[in-house]
Formats: structure tokens, sequence, C-alpha cells
């Protein structure tokens, strides 16, 4: 789908704490032509675009504005971080509601317009508002991805690494399911340079416990509460999780990265966006990878897809 003579745009749609961070990023590394920055208010995307645009001659070209909806005709990516925001005390799935009215209020206007490109969706419940993305927009399954564990991912492997005194780079490890509390590690396909973690483990026990590695996935799951208790939203890692996902769509990369999508008997689940890890290139989703989870992770897996299904009543 992307020709890189072609000019490429990105929309941001709502430009608060994750949509402001994303914008910043996306300037910083230059991946794109055009970024449209579309809010509400108006005049806020109208400083946010005079702000970035005045950061210009430290980074790279490109054109920015404050646009309307009419703008995501010719865009590659449509990124929706607009939304209500999780609050101290509230999880994830308290937000469904709310933002499901949102959503299908700003998927019909970005529709209208004649978009053809692909959709990134960061606003939570992420599973679930993808999923009614993919029922709103009417576009292949493909083309609507949620960044569903890529954060997740990231604190684990980040949180890994600093345990055993590895570049995090170096950490190969997933969390699957849900973007929240029902999302698990797999620990089964967890590594370090290719060496199993827990055979890792056993060599570099000294003063070390197994309850460690499970205290590293609580602080995993639970990374959003700390976060929010202490500064209000969490902001900065998602965007970056965002800005990754957007480079292996415009640079048509083939990166696995473990983001909501939708599945279709993989892990023997069905009709429902999840967090697992996926090939993504220019086209959006180009496979699922269907790891061999064991018994334990496998049902943990079903879980969650239990509680994701149970949740979406306003969707459905």
């Amino acid at each position: 789908m992307q020709q890189y003579n072609k000019t490429t745009r990105v929309v941001v749609i709502g430009t608060g704490f994750v949509g402001s961070s994303y914008s910043f990023a996306l300037l910083n590394q230059g991946i794109t032509d055009e970024m449209v920055l579309i809010d509400l208010n108006k005049k806020k995307a109208e400083g946010d675009a005079m702000d970035l645009n005045h950061g210009m001659p430290f980074g790279s070209p490109m054109k920015i504005w404050a646009g309307e909806y009419a703008d995501c005709k010719d865009a590659d990516i449509v990124v929706i971080t607009a939304g209500a925001n999780q609050g101290p005390g509230e999880t994830r799935l308290d937000l469904i509601e709310k933002n499901a009215k949102i959503f299908k209020a700003i998927v019909g206007e970005v529709m209208e317009s004649g978009f053809n490109g692909i959709f990134l969706i960061a606003t939570n419940p992420v599973d679930i508002l993808s999923y009614a993305t993919w029922k709103y927009s009417g576009l292949p399954m493909e083309r609507v991805i949620g960044s569903g564990t890529i954060l997740d991912t990231a604190r684990f492997r980040f949180l890994l690494g600093q345990y055993f005194n590895i570049d995090s780079r170096s950490v190969h490890a997933y969390i699957m399911g849900e973007h929240g509390d029902t999302e698990l590690p797999v620990w089964s396909h967890a590594n370090i340079g290719g060496r199993p973690i827990l055979s890792y483990f056993e060599d570099h026990k000294e003063g070390r416990s197994l309850k460690d590695l499970d205290e590293i996935f609580i602080n995993v799951r639970d990374a959003a509460y700390h976060i929010i208790e202490r500064k209000g939203a969490t902001h900065y890692a998602i965007a970056m999780g965002l800005l990754r996902l957007t480079r292996a769509i415009l640079r048509n990369e083939n990166s696995v990265l473990t983001i909501s999508t939708l599945l279709q008997g993989e892990y023997g689940l069905d009709d429902i966006y999840i967090g697992v890890p996926a090939i993504v290139n220019s086209s959006g989703i180009r496979e699922v990878l269907e790891l061999n989870l064991n018994e334990e992770e496998m049902k943990k897996l079903h879980h969650s897809a239990k509680v994701l299904r149970d949740a979406m009543g306003p969707i459905n």
C-alpha cells in the first residue's frame, strides 16, 4: 500500500496527553510528511500545531496543521487517542459506555471523508474500542489495529532487563490478553539472547527468588494505577508505542508487535479483539502469530477473552 515517493499523512484525533506526546515524538523522528491534529477543542489543536511548527528548525521537515475530518480522506493512518481518561480507582473497562458513544461519532466522521487507510486505536478500553472501530468503520480487520499490549510488553521487557541488568532491547518477552487487569505474561516464550528466562534465572538466582518474577509481572499489570496515582495520566510510553506501530506501517517493516487485533480461530478464540503478537506492515496486520502456549497460559488467555466479551454490551 505504502510507496516511499508518496506524501505520507498521519491524522491524530485527540490532542490530550497521549495525542500531544505522540505528535511530539512523530515530529522528533520525522516518520511522516504531514501531520494533522483534530480535537473537539479546536483552539487546543491549533495551539499544539503552532507549538510543534516552531520546533521545525530543530527537527525534520514536515507539514503540520490543525485540521478537519475532511483531511482524513488522504491519510495513511488515523490515530485515535480521544475519549474519557482513566481516573484514580477506575479500571479501563469502566470507560466502555462513554467512550463507545464518542467513538461511534468519530469513526463515522472519519469514514464520511472517504478514508481508506489504517486506524490505530489507543483509547481505553483499547481492545473493545478497536472492535467497535472495526464494526463502525466497515474496514477489513487488518486495517484496524489497537495498541493492545504493546505498552505492557515494553514494561515487561524493561523490568526484566532492570532485574537481570540486561539491556531491555535484548530481552524478548510478551504480555498477551486484555490491556488491563486480566493480561498474562508468556513465560514459556520469554528469553534473554535466545536463552529461556527461567533457565537464565537458575544460573543467576543467588539472592533471588521466583517470587521476584511474579512481582515483576504484578508491577507490569498495575503500572498504570501507580503512574495515574502519581501524575494523573500515562502518556509518554504509549506515545512511543504508537510511534513504533506508525513506523512499522509507513516503512513496511513486517515487525512483530503485540497489538490488539481480531482473532478468527487463533488460540481457539473468535470474533474478539485482544492483545497477541502479530506481523505489522504497510497493509496493517499481515499475520497473527499463534504461539504454542502452555496449558496455564492458554487458560488465562481464554479467561481474559471472556472478561472482554462479557464487557462488550454497549458495543453489541
